[in-house]
């Protein structure tokens, strides 16, 4: 039997986590602690969950726990992470994965120290169908070399002027985490090695809204448009546009274009589409996914797995969420310096 605590029982943790747990056998969600008491006593009630804790660093202390799962925002993501870990707990924390990159090395260096506890993030969602097609592509030279980097996620999430300040438009609770450059860049690290380089732009189009909490209105601290020019050590370039502020022409997709073939992953559709050869590079054709090499959600499961059976975590390990947090970190130094800067970062901490 393995004992589950929930810190931040959040939407994200009540439609995928909660039931994916379940759905195990073996699995028994024993307790959980939200940001305030009601909001605790009413997650319980509705999950069926038998214990509360008032306060989260209780709830990590507690020797009958076994793995804790974080659904707060990121400005906890670290602190509870590294107190989970220090007390023998194996973790499971929601993306991004924290403030900043400091932390998230911070993260990393606790996890190696703990090589007995699994440390896993809540992947992106984004690709996993199609993600071992498009690996075997790529490995079998599909592409050729890889020239030039397309990424794009356009949305109208933010178009509403008049819409409440959102937690993720809060750097003291998101940090240096915008829109959805992260979870969009962490699908494209499935396939490409990290940048080298980058040189960024970033504003926010509507700059103040309303403070659901006192009602008044304030700055908006993450912006609502990016656009990222990116390098690659095999000298392959990039561009990345990333937009909530879009009611028309919303779309989302990665693209890469080689010197032999091209391959598009409309992240949206979740549809793969590509073409390779003289003469068939213009056109894009979509392209089958076998049933056995078709990948899908089941993100509870291979924890659960990789705490039983030592199966070593794939979506996503604390490797993994460092590369994306230093490039999330590496855009927003280059947007507000105006100049282009190097990955990995220096002087990260």
């Amino acid at each position: 039997m393995i004992r589950v605590g929930l810190i931040g029982a959040g939407a994200n943790t009540r439609a995928r986590h909660v039931p994916g747990l379940r759905a195990v056998e073996g699995v028994e969600i024993v307790a959980v602690c939200n940001r305030r008491p009601e909001s605790t006593e009413a997650a319980a009630r509705e999950l069926g969950i038998a214990r509360t804790f008032a306060r989260w660093e209780d709830l990590v202390a507690d020797r009958d726990i076994d793995a804790v799962v974080i659904g707060t925002w990121p400005y906890l993501h670290a602190p509870i992470t590294l107190a989970a870990l220090g007390a023998g707990k194996h973790v499971l924390t929601e993306a991004r994965m924290a403030m900043n990159a400091a932390e998230a090395h911070a993260m990393l260096a606790a996890a190696r120290r703990h090589t007995e506890l699994v440390a896993q993030i809540v992947p992106s969602p984004f690709g996993l169908t199609a993600d071992a097609v498009v690996r075997e592509l790529i490995a079998g030279g599909y592409l050729g070399q890889l020239r030039e980097v397309q990424v794009v996620h356009r949305t109208a999430a933010l178009a509403d002027p008049t819409a409440a300040l959102h937690w993720r438009q809060d750097a003291a609770l998101s940090g240096v985490n915008m829109l959805t450059l992260g979870i969009y860049h962490e699908t494209l690290l499935r396939w490409l090695p990290q940048p080298v380089r980058v040189m960024a732009q970033a504003h926010a189009f509507i700059a103040e809204r309303v403070d659901p909490d006192s009602g008044a209105k304030r700055a908006v601290g993450t912006p609502d448009s990016v656009q990222v020019l990116c390098e690659w050590a095999d000298g392959a370039r990039g561009v990345y546009q990333f937009s909530g502020v879009t009611p028309v022409g919303q779309q989302g997709h990665v693209l890469l274009l080689g010197s032999q073939g091209a391959l598009c992953y409309d992240l949206v559709r979740d549809r793969l589409t590509g073409a390779t050869g003289p003469g068939g590079i213009e056109e894009l054709k979509e392209l089958p996914v076998p049933a056995e090499k078709r990948g899908g959600w089941r993100v509870e499961a291979d924890f659960i797995d990789s705490i039983r059976a030592g199966e070593p975590v794939r979506h996503t390990d604390f490797a993994t969420g460092v590369e994306y947090m230093e490039l999330t970190e590496a855009v927003a130094r280059s947007a507000q310096l105006g100049i282009a800067v190097k990955l990995p970062l220096a002087g990260r901490a």
